[in-house]
């Protein structure tokens, strides 16, 4: 039979003791999580492992002995360690040797009962698989299920395979709390054998995390219940909600900031990795926008930007108005309406005046409004360009109205056109059935119908023509919104952590694991190396 033995890489330097970990029956494995140094009496080592029991719902218990072989003159030791099987009982018992100055390993997994036809114990075949205890403890390749609410004497994995390696150092942290600096009766060997990773910093910010959590909970909650008051769907205040960008900005801000200080914890690490996205990815959008602020504040450049505006204004209301003239005169050496272009370009350079006259009415003020969007950089990058965003659509409203007035033009055109269109077919739409029914005109309404279908026709070159120049208009200044908000959207949803931890630490997303052949040499056993493959899951990273 064969038997594989799982045993962490960072006790192959380990002195001499006792091998603590779980044995997993139905896959035949031994999964060791520490050693157990001397000198150690056996009933604290026995209290130890009942206390991670308890406390984590695994069954762990003393699997054989582990001999390091520093010099040659320790064949009294060895012997000694062998003879702690009939303290710690325990089948099979294995005994793992590393020998003196070399990489050779002996593996020995010995069982007590007596076998039919022999007197003396039996061994099994021992299959050595190096694991690395921090990387399989941090690599989260167990299954979350297993980890929560398990019977006190439910020994059985939760899972079958390597999974069961995976849960069964996941549940044994508490075996890993104690170090060689500790003052207790059981000195252990484990991942953390030099100290526990932690500082007094980090000890002291998990300590005013749970009160500060708790207050911007409330606060945020008090933000939350403001935001949906009644005050705020009555229409106008309700539109401009719904609208701007910088109010769906904050309302999603708003949701971040819920998510990543409340107090309920994390159920999985798919939970766990999306809270630490949306922290990083916050922290991110704060340090952006502060920079944006101390380079505006920085050489008082926000004047210099006030002044430049009115200007660059001017500039664009210029060109709108040439090329207005250029549309009612022959553009492109097109035959138009001129009855009907006179009307229409009048009618856009009127707003277009309007326009003129309103920015020159704000230019006081301009000064101030972007002092204002550069204060708001400090809720991040992206609130103020959802501000800037929202400038530009007031800026450039007026080209918004002129798309707004030809489209609907060129679609009552079009709409008059397709019903006339019928009406020389003898057909009609039928509003009840929704549907085009047969029906006979008269010779008056064939007659009306010619004449006005003779004229939208005659009218539709100009209509369409203007519709298309404003139309490409629109579609620029809605490219430029649309980059503003792609560049939103992408600081919102990166998941800066799942990629910090790809590229740092990939083991942290592992997505599998491989084996890779150490030693495979006649005689001796069989040593493998079990690797974390890394995986890809933004996010769930998100």
């Amino acid at each position: 039979m064969v038997l594989k033995a799982f045993f962490p890489t960072c006790c192959a330097s380990a002195d001499s003791g006792l091998l603590v970990g779980r044995w997993v029956p139905e896959q035949s494995s031994a999964v060791v999580l520490a050693v157990v140094h001397f000198p150690f009496i056996p009933l604290q080592v026995k209290e130890l492992l009942a206390q991670v029991h308890q406390a984590g719902r695994v069954e762990l218990a003393v699997l054989g002995t582990w001999c390091h072989r520093r010099q040659g003159a320790e064949e009294s030791l060895g012997h000694f360690l062998e003879g702690l099987g009939t303290i710690f009982s325990h089948e099979p018992w294995l005994q793992l040797c590393r020998e003196p100055g070399s990489k050779l390993w002996s593996c020995k997994a010995t069982r007590r009962q007596v076998p039919p036809r022999r007197g003396a114990p039996y061994e099994d075949q021992v299959m050595l698989v190096f694991y690395d205890q921090r990387k399989v403890l941090l690599s989260q390749l167990h299954p979350p299920a297993a980890l929560p609410d398990r019977q006190a004497g439910d020994a059985a994995p939760s899972a079958g395979g390597l999974a069961a390696v995976f849960d069964t150092v996941a549940r044994s942290e508490a075996l890993f709390r104690s170090d060689r600096f500790d003052d207790g009766p059981v000195r252990l060997s484990h991942w953390q054998s030099e100290g526990v990773e932690a500082s007094i910093l980090v000890e002291l910010a998990k300590r005013a995390s749970g009160p500060v959590c708790v207050l911007l909970t409330c606060l945020l909650s008090l933000v939350s219940a403001a935001s949906a008051c009644r005050l705020f769907k009555l229409w106008p205040l309700s539109l401009v909600w719904s609208k701007l960008s910088v109010c769906e900005q904050l309302r999603h801000r708003l949701e971040q900031l819920t998510l990543i200080f409340s107090t309920q914890k994390a159920e999985n690490p798919t939970q766990l990795m999306r809270k630490a996205n949306v922290l990083v990815s916050v922290l991110l959008d704060v340090a952006l926008g502060l920079a944006l602020l101390s380079w505006l504040r920085g050489k008082d450049r926000i004047g210099p930007l006030a002044e430049a505006l009115v200007p660059v204004a001017d500039h664009v209301a210029e060109e709108l108005q040439h090329l207005l003239q250029w549309l009612m005169g022959a553009p492109a050496g097109l035959k138009m309406n001129r009855a009907l272009d006179q009307v229409l370009g009048r009618f856009f350079l009127y707003h277009l005046h309007l326009w003129i006259s309103y920015i020159h009415l704000m230019s006081p003020f301009i000064e101030r409004i972007l002092w204002h969007v550069g204060l708001s950089a400090c809720l991040g990058l992206t609130v103020a360009l959802s501000i800037l965003s929202d400038i530009i659509a007031l800026l450039t409203f007026h080209i918004y109205c002129f798309y707004v007035y030809g489209a609907r033009l060129y679609c009552l055109k079009i709409c008059g056109l397709s019903s006339l269109w019928r009406l020389f077919r003898g057909k009609k739409w039928n509003v009840l059935r929704q549907r085009v029914d047969s029906c006979s005109y008269d010779l008056d309404q064939l007659f009306i119908g010619t004449l006005l279908f003779t004229i939208l026709v005659f009218l539709l070159p100009t209509t369409a023509l203007y519709y298309l120049v404003f139309t490409l208009l629109r579609l620029l200044v809605v490219a430029v919104q649309g980059l503003m908000h792609l560049l939103v959207d992408l600081i919102n949803s990166l998941p800066l952590y799942s990629l910090g931890l790809r590229l740092c630490r990939p083991y942290r997303l592992a997505a599998g694991v491989k084996f890779r052949v150490l030693e495979h040499e006649a005689g001796r056993p069989l040593r493998l190396l079990m690797q974390q493959v890394p995986g890809w899951d933004p996010l769930g990273c998100a």
